[in-house]
């Protein structure tokens, strides 16, 4: 069923044996509204589905009831109750629906991706993008939607058109709304790079930080996160680590911090092995940290360490 009225997906649950779902589908002319209410679910489009068959629909997803993850575009998301969020038949999508305690209610706008009357793929600057459907623009779709699918038994079918001209025109508004509020990475290449290099400071303390995760922060591909880096002639990797070496070198010459061991301030600064720690600041700088805290450190005793 998903499968026809989406597009092809390899979909599986852990409670296949008692699998307990609905979905219907309202056909509003070239636009199609479904309501899904299911257990956890895991569904898949992958690259091989998507050369066999894709349609060129958007997917306008909006989180009635529970959570979901997504993986597309390059991004990771989460959806929690009253998250917006904009797919693609034409792109990779794998979703995690629900968690094991829990069920999920979602609705999916699904149009063709010509009839939206926005600039030819500008709303895939927009894609797995959160939208908050609790304000604005947001709520306003969020309300018709869930009207829309209460009362569907009420339309005729001469209504079906008119309805899905309104959805269309609902959820353009909302995608055009935030396209204003997003300009190209590319445009203000320095901009971003502030504001990553200011993110990675902040949490060179987490040892999963990694160029995935500063990606989705900034709602940008890996492809251009490498390339803010590739300015700068270095890349993510070597600039994290270069950043955690220097705080950890500042650390270790730091006499308010004399009696704390190397192996706790490597901690502090995202190094989790203190052996790895060591063999990177050795070779950096050209001798262990314990040596460079007893140079820096006047009377420090490298026992500590």
């Amino acid at each position: 069923m998903a499968c026809d009225s989406h597009a092809p997906n390899e979909v599986d649950s852990e409670q296949a044996d008692d699998f307990r779902a609905t979905l219907r589908v309202l056909g509003l002319g070239p636009v199609s509204v479904s309501a899904l209410d299911c257990p956890p679910l895991r569904s898949d489009r992958t690259p091989r589905l998507i050369r066999q068959s894709d349609p060129e629909l958007y997917n306008l997803t909006f989180t009635q009831r529970g959570s979901a993850g997504a993986v597309h575009a390059d991004r990771e998301i989460q959806l929690g109750e009253g998250d917006l969020m904009l797919s693609t038949t034409s792109l990779p999508l794998r979703t995690r629906m629900a968690t094991d305690h829990e069920s999920v209610a979602m609705i999916d706008v699904l149009f063709p991706q010509a009839l939206l009357p926005l600039p030819k793929g500008a709303a895939d600057r927009l894609l797995t993008l959160p939208f908050s459907g609790r304000a604005g623009l947001g709520v306003l779709l969020a309300q018709f939607l869930n009207r829309l699918t209460a009362e569907s038994a009420t339309y005729r079918p001469a209504d079906a058109e008119r309805l899905g001209a309104v959805t269309l025109d609902l959820a353009a508004a909302l995608l055009a709304h935030h396209l204003d509020d997003t300009t190209p990475p590319e445009a203000h290449p320095e901009a971003l790079a502030t504001r990553i290099h200011t993110f990675v400071r902040h949490n060179l303390s987490d040892p999963e930080l990694t160029p995935r995760q500063i990606a989705s922060a900034h709602h940008i591909s890996l492809r251009t996160l490498h390339r803010v880096f590739q300015r700068e002639g270095a890349t993510v990797t070597a600039w994290i680590r270069q950043q955690r070496l220097d705080g950890a070198r500042r650390d270790l010459t730091n006499p308010a911090l004399a009696a704390r061991p190397i192996y706790a301030i490597a901690a502090a600064w995202g190094f989790t092995r203190a052996a790895d720690f060591t063999h990177v600041f050795r070779t950096t700088y050209g001798m262990p940290p314990s040596e460079y805290r007893h140079m820096g450190t006047p009377g420090t005793d490298e026992t500590r360490s």
